[in-house]
């Protein structure tokens, strides 16, 4: 898919940053000043778009297109092996996916049960292992996609993954801002994505369990919900303690994630039961294999 460049392919100096094909090619680095110039000799000459002539000569591919196109209709995603976030976000590197679709389909869903009249949510599941953290990471990413303020709060003070999922550098985090150890500078946006944030784990403390309980995390999670469309929590698995029981309790509901050929309904049915006297919404489950 191509695009007719309608303005200069050099943004103009002092003016805005230029959204054109061309604009956004030499601003990635796709192409160079000098290139542009020959793409745009041919595309004169040949009447034809500015996408379709950088191709013709062998400058770009359709890929590259098809990511300068997101960009200018704000749905940013990566190529493989362009950035150090990890492969398993495939809402960043497979936006066209079926996989990807069936996420979309469960944002959908979500926005019409639980984010019309609420902020936040609790991701969690039963066992380690069972995939909770990575779906919550992608689904973090095509809320974002969607235009919405998205922070993922990574809640699992036991074996946090966030920081190595997206590349965060810094210690301090979730649990030090709730022992008082660290302000509101912990929250880290992700560059790749115009709306995404981050708010890692930070420093493991010896008392999980108790940090979450603490009416600290409740005014926290007031805060966070008033700088932000969507929060979403990474919780850490129903098995390891009642940590997730507090992060349901203060987001108010929680979406199940149970692993194909492994979870046990049985568990499934004991955490929905432990969940709906702690005061959490049970907004739904999803099954996810891999």
């Amino acid at each position: 898919m191509n695009s007719v460049l309608s303005t200069p392919a050099v943004p103009p100096s002092g003016g805005r940053a230029d959204s054109s094909i061309g604009g956004l090619l030499l601003e990635s680095g796709k192409i160079s000043p000098e290139n542009a110039e020959r793409v745009l000799r041919m595309q004169k000459e040949l009447g034809i778009r500015f996408g379709e002539a950088a191709q013709r000569l062998g400058l770009i591919t359709e890929a590259d297109i098809q990511q300068v196109l997101a960009r200018q209709f704000d749905y940013p995603y990566l190529q493989k092996g362009e950035s150090s976030y990890s492969p398993l976000l495939v809402a960043a590197y497979e936006p066209f996916s079926a996989q990807v679709e069936t996420l979309r389909a469960v944002r959908s869903q979500l926005m019409l049960r639980w984010f019309a009249s609420h902020k936040s949510l609790a991701i969690a599941g039963i066992n380690a292992g069972d995939g909770v953290s990575i779906f919550a990471a992608n689904l973090a990413v095509v809320f974002s996609q969607l235009g919405e303020n998205t922070l993922l709060v990574d809640a699992n003070l036991r074996t946090p993954s966030q920081h190595s999922t997206f590349n965060v550098t810094g210690r301090q985090g979730l649990s030090d801002a709730l022992a008082g150890r660290a302000g509101p500078d912990v929250i880290q946006r992700i560059p790749a994505f115009l709306s995404l944030s981050l708010l890692a784990a930070g420093t493991l403390p010896p008392n999980p369990q108790e940090l979450l309980s603490r009416s600290g995390f409740q005014a926290m999670s007031q805060n966070l919900e008033a700088q932000h469309d969507i929060v979403l929590y990474d919780a850490p698995p129903f098995s390891v303690g009642a940590d997730a029981l507090a992060i349901a309790a203060r987001a108010g509901g929680v979406l199940l994630v149970a692993r194909k050929n492994h979870t046990l309904v049985a568990d499934i049915d004991a955490m929905t039961e432990q969940l709906s006297h702690s005061g959490a919404k049970v907004v739904g489950a999803v099954m996810v294999d891999f």
